[in-house]
């Protein structure tokens, strides 16, 4: 039997009813990751994951769906009326498999099987409330992920110090972060082999070719489309998107 937050989640995808604070009451991280599963079944293939180390917290993990990742510039569509958010993270690719977890030298072998990348994720929301939901629900919701947008990639990136960032945002006309930013959990590898450790077979494990986005430079601002989004991190290159706006869209 299909759990209903599954079908409540796809058709919130497809223009329907959000889902209100209430669907989070009772739920466990073991109910949170079957319904992740059971929704990339419907919508994969997976094309990566989001991830974050919060202090004192579990690592929250959710998948993005292939279909979401786009190649700087891009244009996405965005339900009209809604706000998105903008964030300008850290990103990695995986261009080997990855190293068994166990290794004396996993994260040597890690650090040699990605490459890094600028990323914007547009932050989108199948949630009543997204800026007052609580934990729970935002994961069952995948972390709010409506798409990423990537950047060049810099395969030899071991020169590029991750723990810290330069970087510039402009949305539309105004300019929201010029200068040294904040790396969510202080090391935005860390935060992939973090990752790496735990993900398992999860909506299919970590494989060549996806991506994994460490956490927003910038915060999480919202804002209201049609607007253009310019970004950049030093040392390492140039992101843009552009959201519209459209009707009833499926994420």
């Amino acid at each position: 039997m299909t759990d209903p937050l599954v079908e409540a989640l796809i058709a919130a995808r497809k223009g329907g009813p959000k889902l209100p604070e209430t669907a989070g009451e009772g739920l466990t991280r073991a109910r949170i990751f079957a319904v992740q599963e059971a929704v990339a079944a419907r919508l994969g293939p997976v094309g990566g994951f989001k991830v974050a180390c919060p202090p004192d917290a579990p690592i929250v993990i959710a998948p993005i769906m292939a279909r979401d990742i786009h190649d700087s510039p891009a244009v996405i569509t965005c339900e009209r009326g809604a706000e998105v958010g903008i964030e300008l993270e850290y990103a990695f690719r995986l261009t080997a498999p990855p190293p068994a977890p166990d290794l004396p030298d996993f994260e040597t072998r890690l650090k040699e099987a990605v490459e890094l990348l600028p990323a914007f994720e547009l932050v989108q929301s199948r949630l009543a409330d997204p800026k007052g939901a609580g934990a729970a629900l935002k994961m069952l919701d995948n972390q709010l992920n409506g798409a990423v947008v990537l950047g060049a990639p810099l395969r030899d990136w071991q020169g590029v110090d991750v723990t810290r960032a330069g970087a510039w945002l402009r949305l539309g006309s105004e300019t929201l972060l010029d200068g040294a930013a904040q790396v969510p959990g202080g090391d935005a590898f860390a935060t992939l082999c973090a990752l790496a450790r735990v993900i398992g077979t999860h909506c299919g494990g970590l494989k060549v070719g996806h991506v994994v986005i460490t956490g927003s430079l910038n915060g999480l601002p919202w804002v209201m489309p049609p607007l253009t989004a310019q970004g950049r991190i030093a040392g390492l290159g140039d992101v843009a998107l552009r959201s519209e706006t459209g009707q009833g869209v499926s994420h």
